[in-house]
């Protein structure tokens, strides 16, 4: 029960970031934009936490400062995809490759320096009593159970509200959604900003909870899990803190063999939760292959308010 516990913990300390990201990139993919960046937006929030952090040694300030970052280049994310309409897919890759960029520049000064005891445990005396859930669930950091209730009201967001009702509208038909009276281009660049600013919380969170160092490129292709569980979990924010611990786990799983002395190389054990994501992939294509995917029916087709159909 004790080992059981211990999983449990790791899985929830690891897959936080991949949930918050993933909830970001939910929440801009109902919407119809393509998110492939979530890489660099979690690198940039993970820089721009540690610059903020050590300089300030305020939590707030550093929100802020990841926060605001994120939004603009959610908002330079926007403007491509929405208004200028350029390929969503190039336009992602190309802002995973500016954040990998910009990231390594400004992290330099900060490279190896320790951020301990940024973010505190929120400790539940009463709840610490409580057998197993007490374990688990009394001294979680304020980021995990800021990713517990982002779940919560973006599950009632999308599906129990009449805004989820537009963004779903308008993920599926936009121009269905713009006859309807919906401002599509505004609410688009609504989705984005907010979605680009839950990812770079999910690399601040990376930063100040799981790994308090910057090194570069410390995400290590978290980002592109991220994308894979929004497949995942078919764009569902319940499904994606499942899936999100899931492969939290898978990624503790390497260093659990090697303290347990099972002789496999290192590489092979990084590679572990890498290969389960493909895996998965194919398994759900071919499972899937003759039922709808769940996916936004125009997910990544730009939108011509003048074209005639």
């Amino acid at each position: 029960m004790e080992t059981m516990i211990q999983l449990i913990q790791v899985a929830i300390s690891s897959g936080t970031p991949l949930l918050i990201a993933a909830l970001g990139g939910i929440l801009i993919e109902r919407s119809g934009i393509i998110q492939l960046g979530a890489e660099g937006l979690m690198l940039l929030g993970a820089v721009m936490a540690g610059l903020t952090y050590l300089h300030t040694e305020n939590l707030t300030f550093t929100l802020l400062a990841v926060i605001a970052i994120s939004a603009v280049i959610g908002l330079l994310h926007a403007v491509f995809t929405v208004s200028l309409r350029t390929n969503q897919i190039v336009t992602g890759l190309a802002l995973t490759l500016f954040g990998s960029g910009l990231s390594a520049y400004l992290g330099k000064s900060i490279s190896g320096i320790p951020i301990a005891h940024a973010v505190p445990a929120i400790r539940m005396n009463w709840l610490a009593q409580v057998p197993v859930a007490g374990d688990i669930f009394a001294r979680l950091d304020l980021f995990t159970w800021l990713s517990f209730l982002l779940v919560i009201a973006m599950h009632l967001f999308i599906y129990r509200t009449s805004w989820g009702l537009h963004l779903r509208a308008m993920g599926d038909s936009p121009a269905t959604a713009d006859v309807m009276g919906i401002r599509v281009y505004a609410f688009r660049y609504g989705c984005v900003i907010a979605g680009s600013m839950l990812i770079g919380i999910a690399g601040a969170d990376l930063l100040l909870v799981y790994t308090p160092t910057w090194t570069e490129g410390m995400t290590a292709g978290r980002g592109w899990i991220a994308v894979a569980l929004i497949i995942f979990a078919r764009w569902n924010p319940v499904r994606a803190l499942l899936c999100a611990y899931f492969f939290g786990l898978l990624s503790t799983i390497g260093f659990r063999l090697q303290l347990i002395g099972v002789e496999i190389p290192s590489y092979f054990l990084k590679m572990i939760p890498y290969l389960v994501t493909i895996l998965v992939l194919m398994a759900l294509g071919w499972r899937n292959r003759n039922k709808p995917s769940g996916a936004p029916e125009a997910l990544g087709m730009p939108y011509y308010r003048e074209q005639r159909f």
